[in-house]
């Protein structure tokens, strides 16, 4: 099989201002953790990336949504919330995300066992159906979902996010389908407030939620054991035509924003623990959309592992 990765330089071109911990310097060193690695990066193909058309958006996000963060662009808007800046060519680039996710769909659903891992920014995990928020502008993770559904007629879909921060816009995007299955495991209490274990949807989506919450300082260990039990738990009940991972590097000991504690190892045993349930139900079928990780030395090395795994 293949893994493609889908990227355009414009995402350093989102500007956050000085000193944000979201800066294209994160995308900037895994670029070179990748030069680094002459065998891996002999090994994974490249994708120029679609922008995601507004019927794209529009099935995760509300019109008037759109045409907010669309305005307040065009009017000189520095900021979409006190965690989310922007500059003019913000809403192109967020495009341009969510469009790095779906070309990811078309790349994986080409082939038996297509696997691509969208290297963007910004973030999309905390975008909601109605409001940007926590550096994300459009939910890149739960738009490819929807995509591989009404283009692909994929019919159930898991997401998981192993970002430190609850996926908070993509659990509630999905709340009541059952459809989706969304699991997160992330630090508790952690901001955004959101992805106690008693969230598990609602009407239709009741218990096509899962939320491992762990406490700050949870070990590697623990927190893959953790990571794989809800895995199983999960293949009982619901057995996915393709996964997505919101793959949020945070969750990385000595990153900035979070208190987990895993290692680039763990990153790729996790993502191998993925890969079983994808090869057992949806031809291995793999989409993986780059979430947080801010401590740049850490980055491209977990990203490198991550990749590996995906091979």
């Amino acid at each position: 099989m293949s893994v493609q990765i889908v990227y355009d330089s414009k995402y350093l071109r989102h500007d956050t201002g000085p000193g944000h911990f979201e800066n294209p310097q994160r995308l900037e060193c895994i670029l070179q953790a990748l030069a680094e690695d002459q065998t891996l990066s002999s090994r994974v193909g490249r994708l120029a990336p679609k922008a995601a058309r507004e019927e794209d958006l529009l099935r995760c996000h509300q019109a008037k949504m759109i045409a907010a963060i669309r305005a307040h662009i065009e009017q000189g808007g520095t900021h979409l919330d006190a965690d989310t800046p922007i500059c003019t060519e913000s809403f192109e680039i967020a495009c341009l995300a969510a469009g790095a996710a779906v070309t990811a769909v078309d790349s994986a659903m080409a082939e038996e066992g297509g696997r691509a891992f969208a290297m963007v920014r910004p973030p999309g995990h905390h975008a909601t159906d109605r409001r940007p928020m926590g550096f994300c502008i459009f939910n890149n993770a739960a738009v490819a979902a929807r995509y591989a559904q009404s283009v692909h007629g994929i019919e159930n879909v898991l997401i998981v996010d192993w970002d430190v921060h609850h996926g908070n816009g993509t659990q509630e995007i999905f709340w009541q389908d059952h459809s989706v299955f969304f699991l997160s495991t992330h630090q508790s209490p952690h901001y955004p407030g959101t992805g106690d274990r008693d969230e598990t949807g609602e009407g239709k989506g009741t218990g096509f939620t899962l939320n491992i919450p762990l406490p700050a300082q949870t070990s590697a260990h623990a927190h893959r054991h953790a990571f794989s039990e809800a895995l199983k738990n999960i293949e009982r009940r619901f057995q996915p035509d393709l996964v997505i991972i919101s793959a949020g590097f945070d969750s990385h000991r000595g990153d900035p924003l979070g208190n987990l504690m895993l290692e680039d190892s763990d990153f790729g045993e996790m993502t191998k623990d993925v890969l079983r349930i994808a090869e057992k139900h949806s031809k291995g079928r793999v989409v993986a959309v780059l979430e947080g990780g801010y401590n740049l030395d850490l980055l491209g090395g977990a990203v490198c592992a991550h990749l590996k795994a995906l091979l």
